[in-house]
């Protein structure tokens, strides 16, 4: 760890729309030196009570705002965010880790997301036409159906993709017509006040809008407070599920990660660029991703080829400074974590796991990792690792690869390599996920496509207009002829 003589730079949160210092801070730490690179103004239980009642009185105006008003709000942001993109990736490599090349990835995904936001407002069905003579009693009668927004949310946002994770809460929250509390993780806050600056700029309701870091006792309000009709959260599975039980009435999403597999049929050819995929989608961003590749499933008959030429290329990437732009695998968020996965690694040796490469940490820097022979009752094959490494696996039928993914208590996304259709559609129709991805790696996302998982891996579904449709509710008007 360094330190350094440099003033950390001071950033203000957003009480109902303004900026506001609290006279108390969060510090911030460079993710890779460790010295406090920013401060943010933190959220007491007054600033979170002042936010909660502005947005409960801003239900009225966001519900008001038309299609041109919202499209005129979402892509001064995209300006906006195209015009800091220098200054957003420098803030994704300090407050998180990322690697270069995947901070500047995640800034254009920051726009996009806006961009599809800002389509989606002319774009999506604002309700539809019900035939209700559907008996002789119900012969007079019409029906229409329109969409409205459900109120006022809580909106809670995690630290691994700090920009675009927070852009998937408040870019369809600005479509749907819903003001909004959002609290952005304490490790990486400064993201989700850069975007705060610039929705200060825009034409949004009065106090229709807060976002505050805080301590995760004072925002027990954003779980429990019947003032929000919902509550929208990103995160571990413990954290979310407990949420979810002391929400109340509220509606509730949860995007909570898993244990991502990939599997790998004997039709496959095994390129140089499908492993490269694996190792994008194993060691990218220090496995932190919630659809990081953790499980790799081969075939019998390849086993041994793959193995070989994946663990050529995993033996030569190294750790280190996520400033530099040939970095692939920068530091982990915070070495509590890393301790955590080096344990994890441990034990499953312990156990008869074989290390095939990495396995060691040096503070926050974990070494790309890969295992084989892991017990599938072990933490590091049945919990979400969250950092970089993945476990090798046999199977020798497509129904047993597709049985073993199913055993795991997560369900989020899982990739399949075939070229054969019927297997598309068996892998489709069989496995227990939110998404299935066919030739190519579970970590693949797009920012329009419906994404979320079953099982321990969450409730409901992120993209654009899927979370519209969540912060929305249908209302009903029947009308009876003559």
């Amino acid at each position: 760890m360094t330190t350094s003589s440099k003033k950390p730079i001071e950033y203000p949160l957003y009480v109902a729309g303004k900026a506001s210092k609290t006279g108390q801070w969060l510090d911030v730490h460079h993710k890779y030196t460790g010295e406090v690179y920013a401060r943010v103004a933190v959220a007491d239980a007054k600033t979170l009570e002042k936010a909660t009642v502005a947005a409960v009185q801003a239900e009225a105006d966001m519900a008001a705002l038309k299609p041109y008003q919202k499209q005129h709000i979402l892509l001064h942001c995209v300006r906006r965010f195209t015009q800091e993109k220098a200054l957003l990736t420098d803030i994704l490599i300090a407050e998180g880790g990322k690697p270069r090349a995947a901070a500047a990835a995640e800034v254009e995904r920051l726009i996009n997301t806006f961009q599809l936001a800002a389509d989606a407002t002319t774009q999506m069905d604002a309700g539809r036409v019900m035939p209700l003579a559907v008996t002789p009693v119900a012969a007079a009668y019409e029906g229409m159906v329109k969409h409205v927004p459900i109120g006022a949310l809580s909106l809670i946002s995690p630290f691994n993709f700090p920009l675009n994770l927070t852009a998937h809460k408040i870019a369809p929250a600005i479509v749907a017509g819903c003001p909004f509390v959002l609290k952005p993780a304490s490790l990486t806050p400064i993201s989700a006040l850069k975007i705060a600056e610039i929705l200060a700029e825009t034409d949004l309701p009065q106090g229709a809008w807060s976002i505050l870091p805080c301590e995760r006792s004072a925002a027990d309000i954003l779980v429990t407070d019947d003032r929000f009709k919902m509550l929208s959260f990103t995160g571990s599975d413990q954290v979310g599920w407990d949420m979810k039980a002391r929400a109340g009435r509220k509606k509730v999403t949860l995007e909570l990660g898993g244990n991502a597999a990939v599997m790998i049929e004997p039709d496959t050819a095994l390129t140089d660029a499908l492993i490269d995929r694996l190792i994008a989608g194993a060691y990218g961003q220090s496995g932190q991703v919630c659809i990081s590749v953790q499980r790799i499933l081969v075939h019998s008959d390849l086993y041994a080829e793959l193995k070989k030429k994946l663990l050529a290329k995993v033996k030569k990437l190294k750790a280190g400074d996520p400033a530099q732009e040939s970095t692939v695998v920068g530091p982990m968020i915070k070495e509590k974590e890393a301790v955590r996965l080096k344990k994890w690694i441990d034990k499953a040796e312990k156990k008869g796991a074989k290390i095939l490469a990495g396995g060691e940490l040096n503070g926050v820097l974990f070494e790309a990792t890969l295992l084989e022979q892991v017990d599938e009752n072990l933490e590091i094959y049945k919990d979400e690792a969250f950092g970089p490494v993945a476990i090798l696996e046999k199977y020798k039928n497509f129904e047993q690869g597709i049985a073993k993914i199913n055993r795991s208590r997560f369900g989020l996304q899982a990739g399949v390599y075939t070229q054969n259709l019927n297997k598309m559609l068996y892998a489709w129709e069989h496995l227990q996920v939110g998404g299935v991805i066919i030739n190519d790696i579970p970590t693949f996302r797009v920012d329009n496509m419906p994404y979320g998982g079953v099982k321990d891996s969450g409730l409901g579904r992120e993209g654009i207009h899927s979370a519209v449709r969540d912060m929305q509710e249908e209302r009903l008007l029947v009308i009876k002829n003559g």
